[in-house]
């Protein structure tokens, strides 16, 4: 109504809003906010009833406050409205700006729905703009938009009034007063929601980080005092396996201080034959079993166990390597590896180990050429007929071009392709193996082989029987001795057993395996003395050669025959015995 004190009804009015809406933005926590919200609509704005309707996360509204009626707010409040009976709601009726407002005509089809609602009574009204108590007016709550105007963002919630002090519908000031209200009470509703976001964040990165502090200082103590060696090493870029960090236990271990550890990695510490197993394990999982260097120049046998640590979400990321010492099992594992292959009285290597390592140089591969291949070859390039080669020349042709070392029947005569045979006879000319030659004849062709030297002692039962086992241990002790010391680093001396050597010399041709049996026959012929007497043993050789095609008790077996060969063809007289 127009009269001549509405201008001071509205300043008073201004000042009420001015006060509720800076009670909005004073409010400790949203729930306060919303219930201010509510009671400033009954202060302010000359209704006697509002309730804040807001959004929950699925969508749906709750009752979150209400003022004016305390049996409506018990009644209804935190009940909630589903958002499609709502978004019915906020397309009926009249549109007045943002507001909704649905009259008593049109109103009674929601009676049935699921929003929360009182119900008021009064009459009915009596001129045109009188409120009637089945009217609803909506005020829909929006999060502000980029430009800042009512309704450019998302809905919050929905401010519900009722019952105008005046009892009429709100005019003109009083819509565009409850629209500015409502953008006014969505800000402070957002703002409170962030405050509320902001407060549960902090107090959640305060646990956080205080279990991240507890977790660092358990992982600290860990580290420090762990009774085996731990490094934490740089991983990726120029600095990759730099060792930032080590504990006491390490430190000890090697025999360095922490502080002199921190200008080495672990490619620097490592025995120059185990790097390529350190390099092969330095991803996250990797283990390996290798030696360290200590201070003193010594090693000490480690299982090292890997695992990435990272700093940061995509920050830089460390090796944690866990560092055991195992120098003791490993020692007991050598041991227990060299008494299965090693004999236990002189040390050589035994009869297994022999047959492992004459088996090494050996394939299935026959030594010789069909006759004829060469010829084949130069048929097929249509060069003249030339007079075969020998055998052992011929061997080495592959028929590429090439010499592998063996001989080759792959090549078909007619010079047009290879005939790949199955087989162990199938072998091309990217076969990596060192193929093992024998020399052809009995005479010295120059062809260079693996000799296998058998020796059998002459004279070394009588010596047994005369002063016991113990001086025949002592002999075949000293024998070891002499037949190690009279050969080259990389040939093999083993003992098969009893008074049984044999002698692996790779290299050789004939003479010169010749040579060597007499040399090592001369070094063994000299007296031994034990327990204060002088006592003498002979030595039988006999001389075999291994070449691809034969097994390793082939070739034990061919010098084991030609050493009784060689016994039997010298006169009792000239076996020296003791």
């Amino acid at each position: 109504m127009e009269t001549e004190s509405e201008p001071y009804v509205r300043l008073a009015t201004l000042r009420q809003l001015h006060q509720v809406m800076a009670d909005m933005n004073t409010a400790r926590s949203l729930a306060d906010t919303l219930q201010t919200v509510a009671d400033g609509v009954v202060t302010g704005l000359g209704f006697e009833l509002a309730c804040v309707n807001l959004v929950r996360q699925d969508g749906d509204l709750v009752v979150a406050a209400l003022a004016g009626n305390s049996a409506a707010e018990a009644l209804i409040t935190g009940r909630v409205g589903s958002r499609a009976s709502w978004d019915r709601r906020l397309t009926m009726g009249e549109a007045w700006g943002d507001l909704r407002f649905i009259p008593h005509t049109e109103g009674w089809v929601l009676d049935e729905d699921d929003v929360p609602q009182w119900y008021t009574d009064g009459p009915a009204p009596r001129f045109e703009d009188e409120w009637h108590p089945s009217d609803r007016l909506f005020a829909p709550m929006y999060s502000p938009g980029a430009s800042g105007s009512t309704g450019g963002g998302e809905l919050i919630g929905v401010l519900s009034v009722d019952r105008p002090r005046n009892g009429r519908r709100p005019g003109a000031w009083g819509r565009e007063a409850l629209q500015m209200y409502a953008f006014q009470a969505a800000i402070a509703i957002s703002n409170a929601r962030l405050r509320a976001n902001m407060q549960r964040a902090l107090v959640r990165l305060e646990r956080e980080q205080q279990a991240l502090r507890a977790s660092e200082e358990s992982f600290r103590q860990a580290f420090e005092y762990a009774p085996s060696g731990m490094a934490i090493a740089e991983m990726g870029g120029d600095q990759h396996g730099r060792i930032l960090r080590t504990n006491d236990a390490l430190c000890r271990l090697l025999g360095r201080p922490a502080s002199a550890m921190r200008r080495y990695s672990f490619s620097d510490l490592v025995h120059p034959e185990d790097i390529g197993t350190l390099l092969r394990t330095s991803a996250e999982g990797g283990r390996a079993e290798l030696r360290l260097g200590r201070r003193d120049g010594t090693y000490v046998w480690v299982h090292l166990r890997n695992s990435v640590v990272a700093d940061a979400a995509d920050g830089p990321r460390f090796l944690l390597t866990h560092v055991e010492d195992i120098e003791d099992r490993k020692r007991r594992e050598l041991q227990l590896a060299h008494r299965a292959s090693h004999d236990a009285l002189t040390g050589l290597p035994n009869s297994a180990e022999l047959r492992s390592r004459l088996g090494a140089r050996l394939c299935q591969r026959p030594q010789s050429l069909p006759p004829g291949a060469v010829a084949s070859l130069d048929a097929a390039y249509g060069h003249g007929q030339y007079t075969e080669l020998p055998a052992a020349a011929n061997a080495g042709y592959d028929g590429s071009g090439a010499f592998d070392g063996h001989a080759h029947p792959a090549y078909e005569g007619n010079g047009h392709g290879f005939d790949f045979r199955s087989g162990p006879e199938a072998y091309d000319a990217f076969d990596h193996h060192v193929h093992t030659v024998a020399p052809e004849g009995e005479t010295d062709d120059g062809t260079k082989g693996l000799a296998v030297l058998f020796c059998d002692l002459d004279g070394f039962k009588s010596i047994n029987d005369r002063f016991g086992h113990n001086a025949g241990d002592a002999v075949l002790i000293e024998v070891a001795r002499r037949l190690t010391s009279g050969v080259r680093d990389g040939d093999t001396v083993a003992r098969l057993g009893g008074d049984e050597f044999v002698v692996l010399a790779d290299g050789l041709g004939r003479a010169d395996a010749q040579d060597l049996a007499v040399r090592l026959r001369n070094a063994i012929i000299p007296p031994i003395r034990i327990d204060g007497r002088a006592v003498r043993v002979g030595a039988s050789f006999g001389i075999g050669w291994a070449h691809c095609g034969m097994t390793a008790d082939e070739v034990l077996k061919s010098a084991d025959e030609r050493m009784y060969v060689e016994k039997r063809s010298r006169p009792k007289q000239h076996r020296r015995a003791g």
